[in-house]
C-alpha cells in the first residue's frame, strides 16, 4: 500500500475530486480526514469508506476561517501527533457572464487562495515538527494560461496557488516537506458551477481540449496519490549516493 499508516487531510473532500482522492487514499492504507462544509455528503462518504474496510473520519472545516484550522490542528496533534499528507483541494468556481464581477473576485480569492494559504500555514508547522510531509495543492490550467471565458479572479486565485506552492516548496524543502501543485483542465462541473455547467457552454470549452473530453476525477486523484506517496520523495529520508546520484542505479 502506497500510503500505509499515513494520516492524510483532504479539504473539499465531500464530492468531486476530493471524494475521489479520499477513496483512493483510503484504499492505499491511509487514515483519511475528510474536511468540508458539506457535512451530510462528507459523513455519507465516511460511511462508504469505512464500510469498505477503510479508515476515515469527517471534520467540519471552512478553509477561510483561521479558527477552524486551529481547532483541526489541535485535534490532529492530540489524536495522531502528526500529519503526513495535506491535499488543499477545496475551491469554488467563478463562472458568470460578467467577467468583471467584484463579488466573484472577492469570493474566489478568499476560498481558492486564502484557503490554500491557511492550510499550508497550519499544516506546515505540524509537518515540520515531524521532519516530513507532503502537500498537494489543487490549482488549475486556468492558473497557467489565459482563457476567454474564465473570470480573471479565478485565474488569479489559481495562479497564486501555483506560485505559493513553488515558494513553500523552496522554503520547507530542508524540513523534509514536499509541496507540489496539480493543474486539472476541464473537469465535471463543481457544485458552485453555473454557466460552465451548461451543456452547450461546455461544448465550447471542450473545443480547447485536444482529446475533446472532460477529465475524470479519478485521473486527478491518481496524480495526487503519486505526489503524496513516497514514490515522489526525491531523496527525502534516503541516504544520498556518494556521487550525488550521477551514476544510474
Amino acid at each position: 500500500m502506497r500510503l500505509k499508516d499515513k494520516v492524510s487531510l483532504i479539504t473539499g473532500a465531500s464530492n468531486g475530486m476530493g471524494a475521489a482522492e479520499a477513496r483512493l487514499f483510503s484504499n492505499e492504507g491511509s487514515h483519511v480526514i475528510l474536511a468540508d462544509i458539506q457535512d451530510v455528503l462528507g459523513q455519507k462518504l465516511v460511511e462508504e469508506i469505512t464500510q469498505s474496510g477503510g479508515s476515515a473520519e469527517y471534520f467540519h472545516l471552512d478553509v477561510t476561517e483561521e479558527s477552524n484550522w486551529e481547532k483541526l490542528m489541535q485535534y490532529l496533534k492530540s489524536e495522531f501527533g502528526k500529519l503526513d499528507v495535506l491535499v488543499n483541494n477545496a475551491g469554488i468556481s467563478a463562472s458568470s457572464p460578467d467577467l468583471l464581477d467584484i463579488e466573484i473576485f472577492d469570493n474566489v480569492i478568499k476560498v481558492n487562495t486564502r484557503g490554500v494559504f491557511l492550510g499550508m500555514k497550519y499544516c506546515l508547522g505540524l509537518m515540520s515538527d515531524n521532519g516530513a510531509g507532503s502537500i498537494v495543492n489543487i490549482s488549475s490550467i486556468s492558473g497557467m494560461v489565459g482563457q476567454s471565458y474564465v473570470h480573471m479572479g479565478y485565474s488569479g486565485s489559481k495562479g497564486a496557488v501555483r506560485l505559493m506552492t513553488k515558494s513553500a516548496a523552496i522554503q520547507y524543502a530542508e524540513k523534509g516537506i514536499r509541496v507540489n501543485s496539480v493543474h486539472p483542465g476541464v473537469m465535471p462541473p463543481m457544485t458552485t458551477s453555473e454557466m460552465t455547467a451548461d451543456p452547450e457552454f461546455r461544448k465550447i470549452m471542450l473545443e480547447d481540449v485536444p482529446m475533446r473530453r472532460v477529465g475524470l476525477v479519478e485521473e486527478v486523484a491518481n496524480a495526487v496519490l503519486f505526489l503524496a506517496s513516497n514514490e515522489a520523495s526525491y531523496i527525502t529520508g534516503a541516504e544520498l549516493p556518494v556521487d550525488g546520484g550521477l551514476t544510474a542505479r
